[in-house]
């Protein structure tokens, strides 16, 4: 597979199939005009000695500093290295190589003036897995992510360190190793290089990725707890969401109804009359609303989608080339403004969907709540007391959720003003985007618990009566974990479901018992 670098249609999935499956980078015929085209215009304009800020002037509050023409190289190079100020440990692999395919991208809409044969060996470092060290902290999504991408552009000019083939060294040995000629950064490149939301953006398009996957795995795992803790199927109920039209709302019962089809396990309020009264004809909000909560997830990971689409073929830098109208123009499009709500909301979204998953666990664990299940789930052959169960599982789920209600404060509203006061207002979109990854890690873990104490649920129950998608789901865990009889630890089984969620193994097999797709 070849993804194309035009600045116009990278996809989301391209992104993806860079980042996490190696797919091959490469510049088509049309970005390279407008690449040269653009970088000409920019050198008749050096030669005219036009005042272009960052290209004959000092930068942010030494914008008033004219350079003259023999110390440009020198500039950009300079900025480099002053700006590689990041700290913290390395972003992955794959985050790295999605920033790197990002900033390519949006340097081919030929607006930024960089020199071909510089975004080339972007593109060759990408396609050869020379990956540099980036530490993940020291941005605020101001003029971009400045201190990641500097770190990026280090590496370029042979310097700074990178990983390549599975060792870390320096940056000129592994773009030597590679076959790589480093660049001598010309006018306006190095700040091309760094002025963007590459490093926003990348964290957010893979939490985009993992989160779309984990919202179907909340309602495989919503199904299951309704089928263990013998749900009332009312709820689900396409009358009931075909008149508060939410589009996630419907989409989620949809799935629901889809995963539990079958069930002998399930009931209908109707089925709960013409006898003693022994619950109520219907469920608590955990269960009963669990449409509502996930849909209105749905719903923002939608807006968020629709934002990083659009940010990925955007472009981000400062000044702007406008080559037909023949002008330099500064602006804002740097600011990570758009991906840090993005981000904020993504992450609130999904602490939520923890939260819902949360309560239901502790639904299964209770005897005077699960209709029947043993207290912490603990297989009935055991001897009670003995036996703790899934009661620690609970405490760990208890103890995500809420370490994600702290993670959730949105940092798209604070700003600190740096650069003498210049900057005076920045985004914090980096920092919004590696807390929302860190929710998503937790739900994650709080979503597998769910699965194995439904699992187990629904083992009491019966995993015959279940419904279609829940029987898969079941049969595809005890593939992979026993089930829980003698107390062992669980913090492996855990582990082991987080990467059925995380591989879509588990949605592929729910999916192919269903005959239907979870939309």
């Amino acid at each position: 597979m070849k993804v194309l670098v035009d600045g116009e249609n990278l996809t989301i999935d391209d992104v993806v199939a860079v980042a996490r499956e190696g797919a091959e980078v490469e510049i088509p015929g049309k970005a390279e005009e407008k690449v040269e085209r653009c970088r000409r215009f920019l050198e008749e304009a050096v030669k005219e000695k036009r005042v272009v800020y960052g290209v004959t002037t000092g930068f942010g509050a030494l914008a008033t500093v004219v350079i003259p023409p023999e110390k440009v190289k020198k500039l950009q190079a300079n900025l480099i290295r002053s700006h590689s100020a990041g700290v913290g440990k390395p972003i992955d692999k794959d985050t790295t190589r999605a920033l790197m395919l990002l900033r390519a991208n949006t340097l081919a809409k030929g607006n930024s003036g960089i020199r071909l044969q510089t975004l080339e060996t972007l593109v060759r470092m990408i396609n050869k897995g020379v990956h540099p060290v980036i530490p993940e902290k020291g941005s605020v999504g101001a003029s971009g992510d400045l201190a990641p991408l500097a770190h990026m552009a280090l590496v370029m000019m042979g310097e700074g360190e990178a990983e390549y083939q599975g060792k870390r060294m320096n940056g000129k040995e592994a773009m030597e190793k590679a076959g790589i000629t480093p660049v001598e950064l010309d006018s306006k490149e190095g700040l091309a290089l760094i002025n963007g939301t590459q490093l926003m953006t990348a964290i957010g398009t893979l939490a985009l990725c993992d989160a779309e996957r984990l919202i179907r795995t909340a309602e495989v795992a919503a199904s299951m707890s309704l089928e263990a803790l013998s749900g009332i199927s009312d709820a689900f109920d396409e009358r009931i969401h075909r008149i508060r039209p939410h589009p996630g709302q419907i989409a989620s019962a949809r799935n629901i109804r889809l995963l539990t089809a079958g069930s002998k396990i399930m009931r209908s309020s109707s089925m709960l009359t013409g006898g003693p009264v022994v619950r109520p004809p219907h469920d608590p909000y955990s269960l009963r609303c669990t449409p509502q909560v996930l849909g209105a997830a749905r719903d923002a990971v939608s807006y968020v989608r629709r934002v990083i689409e659009t940010e990925i073929n955007s472009a981000i830098d400062n000044p702007l080339i406008f080559v037909e109208d023949k002008e330099f123009l500064s602006g804002g499009n740097f600011l990570g403004q758009p991906i840090s709500v993005a981000m904020d909301l993504l992450g609130i979204a999904l602490t939520v969907v923890g939260n819902i998953s949360e309560r239901r666990i502790a639904r299964l664990m209770d005897e005077n709540l699960s209709l029947g299940l043993p207290a912490f789930l603990i297989h009935r052959e055991v001897e009670k007391g003995i036996h703790s169960g899934f009661m620690s599982a609970q405490i760990t789920a208890a103890a995500l959720a809420s370490e994600n209600k702290a993670l959730a404060h949105p940092a798209s509203v604070d700003s600190i003003p740096t650069e003498a006061n210049f900057e005076d207002f920045v985004s914090m979109g980096s920092i919004a985007a590696r807390k929302t990854r860190e929710i998503l890690r937790n739900v994650e873990l709080i979503v597998a618990i769910e699965l194995l104490c439904a699992a187990q649920g629904i083992d009491h129950r019966g995993p015959s009566r279940a419904g279609e998608g829940t029987k898969a789901a079941h049969s595809l865990i005890r593939k992979k974990v026993p089930i829980l009889k003698e107390d062992r630890v669980i913090s492996t089984d855990i582990e082991t479901i987080v990467e059925l969620i995380r591989s879509g193994e588990l949605i592929d097999a729910v999916e192919k018992a269903i005959k239907s797709t979870l939309i």
